[in-house]
């Protein structure tokens, strides 16, 4: 026990890489519309996702706001 082989490696990998090519992008998103970067880490939270995506979809952006006026 607390030996990681070639396979626990490689599921470490191919983890830590989807993760961050599905964090990044997220936290990109709600930087560049106007909020903060961190509401983009409910990307991994189970229905967090869905709610993420609703709200940046349907919210009014700060930029957006801010460009009104």
């Amino acid at each position: 026990m607390g030996r990681f082989g070639i396979p626990e490696l490689i599921i470490i990998v191919v983890i830590t890489a989807i993760s961050f090519s599905v964090i990044w992008p997220a936290t990109r998103i709600c930087r560049r519309v106007g909020f903060p970067w961190w509401l983009g880490l409910l990307i991994v939270v189970p229905l967090g996702n869905v709610v993420l995506l609703w709200f940046v979809a349907f919210a009014d952006w700060p930029l957006e706001r801010a460009a009104r006026q």
